[in-house]
């Protein structure tokens, strides 16, 4: 049978994600930031298209994803909405954007729905307090999907990028996490830096999808960077990446070529210009 979903496919909603783990059906997810990676991911038939606030770090140059705006997510995910209006995308929301109040996180996820299009909103931890916001959402009408593990806007409290969940106590703790989120009302639930055998407990003990990212195959699904995974970041190496292809090198050939040719004269000729007599003075 063959697993290519490109070309045309109904619009999905979050009922289509529960489908698919309840057909043991692999979820492909991916990141972007713009209209020509949107489309890209569109035509190749991603199942969910995330605007993950790592464009701070990949698009933006920033330290870490703590500097990311709403603004600057919303600027993002409206252009992405363009170049793939029919696909299903989640937004993360930033720091300080959802931790503040349940209030304000109602009103910076109404804005991001309203402004951009997309039909869901992603959400880091699961503690108490934040399965209480992302029931306040749920409730509203806003989906929500949650994320557990690494969680990058918290990097300086967990000491670093390195996998969670080794210690017992931390695994408890994850996998209470995970049912609370599911409880509120999380319709999916990214899991990031695991050990294999904990992302895989935690999927089977879900009625909701996991996804994964450096969280071994078990998970319910798969997302990557789509930069990383298409070798645009090349001095990013994490042990989770596999790069299926190589477009930093094959971009730096085509540019020197693009040199070459302008230095040389022979570009543009003859084929790359519009003849005809200028008109008279």
């Amino acid at each position: 049978m063959s697993t290519d979903r490109s070309g045309p496919r109904p619009r999905p909603t979050v009922r289509h994600f529960s489908a698919m783990k309840e057909r043991g059906e692999p979820i492909v997810a991916l990141t972007a930031y713009d209209v020509p990676f949107a489309r890209v991911l569109d035509e190749a038939g991603v199942d969910l298209i995330l605007v993950g606030d790592s464009l701070g770090q990949v698009v933006l140059g920033y330290a870490s994803t703590l500097p990311v705006t709403l603004d600057e997510m919303i600027h993002h995910a409206s252009a992405v909405r363009r170049g793939a209006p029919d696909a299903f995308v989640v937004l993360d929301m930033p720091f300080l954007t959802y931790q503040v109040s349940r209030e304000e996180a109602l009103l910076n996820a109404g804005r991001v729905l309203k402004e951009t299009g997309v039909q869901a909103v992603k959400l880091e931890g699961g503690g108490e307090r934040l399965c209480d916001t992302v029931r306040h959402l749920v409730e509203i009408g806003i989906p929500v999907m949650g994320h557990l593990g690494l969680t990058p806007q918290s990097v300086h409290a967990l000491g670093g990028y390195r996998v969670q969940g080794r210690e017992a106590d931390a695994a408890a703790r994850l996998r209470e996490e995970a049912l609370a989120l599911e409880e509120a009302g999380a319709f999916a639930v990214v899991l990031e830096l695991l050990p294999t055998e904990l992302a895989g407990e935690v999927s089977r003990s879900l009625r909701i999808p996991t996804i994964g990212i450096g969280a071994g195959p078990e998970c319910d699904g798969q997302v990557l960077v789509l930069y990383d995974a298409l070798g645009l970041n090349p001095g990013f190496s994490p042990r989770f990446l596999k790069r299926f292809a190589e477009l930093h090198q094959e971009a730096v050939e085509g540019v020197r070529r693009y040199a070459r040719a302008v230095r040389e004269g022979t570009y543009p000729d003859a084929d790359h210009s519009f003849p005809g007599e200028a008109p008279p003075a």
